[in-house]
């Protein structure tokens, strides 16, 4: 009896102890649903995504370096790096292996260079305006990385014990997120390469395969040292409430290679876009793309996915709500897939037509206050028309400007009506420069007009 007297008394006082320490929580207080706050630098921006083993004959830090002023010409703000770390050895795909098969997270692909290259790099863009993000892969490893023979716990097993491969990335294995030590040591790298070589945030490679509330607990402790940009490659909207800035717009990109193919028109596009507003936090971004290393390498060039209609789609990634990016080569045009597992370089990159396109792009996306991302930019208003499964038209205001988009997405010549767009008047061609005293109700197979006023 005096064993349970004990007993009992203990525990209320342990109940005690526990009520006085406990924090606030949602049932005492709810968290504000997103509480993402913004670079005000993010708003306007154009993210660059650079290949840097494909990139020139050397591949290195130093050899992109003479890049710079060639990419600020463009008009590019965020250089996002594909992993930089050393590449595991084990099970390797190819000769030089994946990128994404991490052999070391505070460790530098001595491909590319050394540490004080990379240092150098990230000054050299920073003194020219641009902004640094890393290609991070937290949910996996590569098959050698230095965890594996000191921490074998912070790894998934198998049935037999063994460290797990998810999916078919034989060269990597999967991390343990319910090991509170493998999370710490996660956060300490991603705090480092902030800490020691200042870059601006992180492209985090399959985030939804993490647990979101380790990227929760991960984006305080990286803007504590300074304001971070976080870009996730995923299209789960619940990382974009506490965690991230911008997720992936992988639907619209399949959805637009679709319009190419026959199999989704104008009218689809405008349903995804108008129920993003019922996903999203209010002040979310999507990143809004043609194609990646990903696409290029597996599926193929955007003139391979979306034939003649390469331009008014990259026009709609640029004009909807979210922050548009370019990858290696798209510049140029490159119309080579590059390999993933081998050297294979950009053959070329002399300026041309396509890159005077998007550099008028990127000029449209920095001046336009309607093309801000999040909910300070233009509301999107769409237009109807008699044509509506080919013509997308649409208008985004803001700060007393107006941009006013026409998209053919279809391969024919469209002649259409529209009640409440074709009325409006006193507009400015965006791409050629001049007035226009009323707007046209004809396009031509895969033309895009821009307006502004």
């Amino acid at each position: 009896m005096r064993n349970k007297l004990l007993f009992v008394v203990a525990l209320i006082a342990l109940m005690s102890y526990s009520c006085k320490q406990k924090p606030q929580t949602a049932i005492d207080e709810p968290q504000e649903k997103c509480t993402v706050q913004h670079p005000d630098w993010t708003r306007n921006a154009v993210i660059y995504e650079v290949n840097v083993r494909q990139y020139t004959k050397e591949g290195t830090f130093a050899a992109f370096e003479q890049h710079l002023p060639r990419l600020k010409e463009l008009g590019v703000d965020v250089l996002w790096f594909m992993p930089i770390h050393p590449i595991s050895e084990k099970n390797r795909k190819g000769t030089l292996g994946s990128y994404y098969a991490v052999k070391d997270y505070k460790g530098i692909n001595p491909e590319y260079g050394t540490k004080e290259d990379f240092k150098r790099l990230v000054d050299k863009a920073h003194e020219a305006g641009f902004k640094v993000i890393l290609d991070w892969v937290a949910n996996h490893t590569g098959c050698d990385n230095v965890w594996l023979s000191d921490h074998p716990d912070w790894y998934v097993k198998d049935e037999a014990g063994n460290p797990k491969s998810p999916y078919d990335w034989t060269d990597t294995y999967e991390l343990n997120y319910d090991n509170k030590d493998m999370r710490a040591a996660m956060t300490d790298a991603l705090k480092y390469w902030v800490t020691d070589f200042n870059i601006d945030g992180y492209r985090c490679d399959m985030a939804h395969e993490v647990p979101t509330d380790f990227w929760n607990d991960v984006r305080p402790a990286l803007d504590s040292i300074k304001p971070v940009f976080m870009l996730a490659e995923s299209e789960n909207y619940d990382l974009l409430e506490h965690a991230f800035d911008a997720n992936y717009s992988w639907e619209l990109m399949h959805m637009m290679s679709d319009v190419n193919k026959g199999t989704k028109t104008a009218e689809d596009i405008q349903a995804y876009v108008q129920k993003l507003d019922s996903l999203m936090c209010p002040d979310g971004y999507k990143m809004n793309f043609l194609t990646n290393h990903d696409e290029n390498s597996w599926n193929g060039t955007e003139f391979e996915r979306y034939g003649k209609g390469v331009e008014t789609f990259a026009v709609l990634t640029y004009t909807l709500n979210g922050m548009p990016m370019i990858y290696t080569g798209q510049e140029v045009g490159l119309k080579k897939r590059l390999s993933f597992f081998e050297k294979d370089m950009v053959p070329s990159w002399t300026t041309n037509a396509t890159t005077a396109f998007y550099k008028k792009l990127n000029e449209l996306k920095h001046t336009h206050p309607a093309l801000r991302a999040g909910e300070i930019g233009g509301k999107l208003r769409f237009y109807t028309s008699s044509a509506s499964k080919d013509i997308l038209i649409y208008s985004r205001e803001a700060a007393g400007k107006e941009i006013m988009v026409m998209l053919n997405l279809s391969g024919k010549n469209v002649t259409y009506q529209s009640n409440d767009a074709l009325n409006r008047d006193n507009y400015v061609d965006y791409f050629s420069g001049k007035k226009v005293d009323k707007l046209p109700n004809t396009l031509k197979a895969w033309e895009y007009r821009v307006f502004t006023r």
